[in-house]
């Protein structure tokens, strides 16, 4: 897969010797810990969220059929989901590239359930268009169709949401969207480190840098690794499955969720 980098210029910050960069640079991480310090105080703020109970006996749908949402706990105590949006009808290549990025970097929660955190990915699809995608895709955590309930579990996908088990009682405590879902992407802050960040028109950048295209411009690729939302393109990890092939159309026309 080639690479794209972003136009060449000669504007950027001024060129400093190494005791000026790190005078510089211990300003900035004054602002970073206070930064990680404001996050640790949410934190703690989120932990003393009220929570709502729920029924554990809601059935979901999943590789071994239906199962009370009680065993997606898998006997820990905690429960993260993911809530990956789901194109009826559509193949591959015409599934949400967004819930890609997050479902792509949650692939091994082998750090959550160390800490006794469970995981699994819930999602609208139905279950005999959604199985083979995860087999397509790769994916070995747990998906399950939730199709036709109603909130806390089948609603507001391309979302996070924590649950809690007190014996067989059941209880929702905390659920984030929009870019709130980016604490499960570690590529974006890894970006936001890089000198050309994201690469999107929102940011804020020094003059004269190269200006950024629309948001999310990555997240789809060509079979030649040139970003693209045009119907030959698919999310972007797609082209690392065995098997892959051009396609010309996304496929999803008109079956929007």
């Amino acid at each position: 897969m080639s690479t794209t980098s972003p136009r060449r210029t000669h504007a950027r910050p001024p060129v400093v010797d190494l005791a000026t960069w790190e005078a510089a640079r211990e300003d900035l991480l004054t602002r970073e810990k206070a930064h990680t310090r404001a996050g640790d105080a949410l934190a703690a703020e989120r932990r003393r969220l009220p929570m709502v109970e729920l029924d554990p006996g809601v059935e979901v749908v999943g590789a071994d059929g239906p199962v009370p949402f009680l065993d997606l706990f898998q006997g820990r105590d905690e429960l993260l989901v993911y809530k990956h949006m789901w194109h009826d009808g559509a193949p591959h290549q015409g599934q949400c590239e967004g819930c890609t990025v997050t479902a792509w970097h949650l692939r091994d929660a082998v750090y959550l359930e160390a800490r006794g955190v469970s995981f699994a990915i819930l999602t609208t699809g139905p279950w005999d268009e959604v199985a083979p995608f995860v087999g397509f895709m790769g994916y070995t955590q747990p998906w399950y169709s939730v199709r036709g309930l109603d909130a806390p579990i089948g609603d507001d996908m391309g979302s996070l949401a924590v649950f809690l088990r007190d014996g067989d009682r059941v209880f929702l405590t905390y659920a984030t969207t929009g870019r709130g879902v980016e604490a499960a992407d570690s590529a974006f802050a890894l970006l936001d480190m890089t000198p050309y960040g994201r690469g999107e028109a929102w940011q804020d950048v020094p003059d004269g840098w190269p200006e950024g295209r629309g948001a999310c411009w990555y997240w789809r690729t060509d079979a030649d690794g040139s970003p693209s939302w045009e119907g030959t393109s698919r999310p972007t990890p797609q082209w690392m499955r065995p098997g892959v092939t051009v396609e010309h159309t996304l496929g999803r026309s008109g079956h929007h969720h």
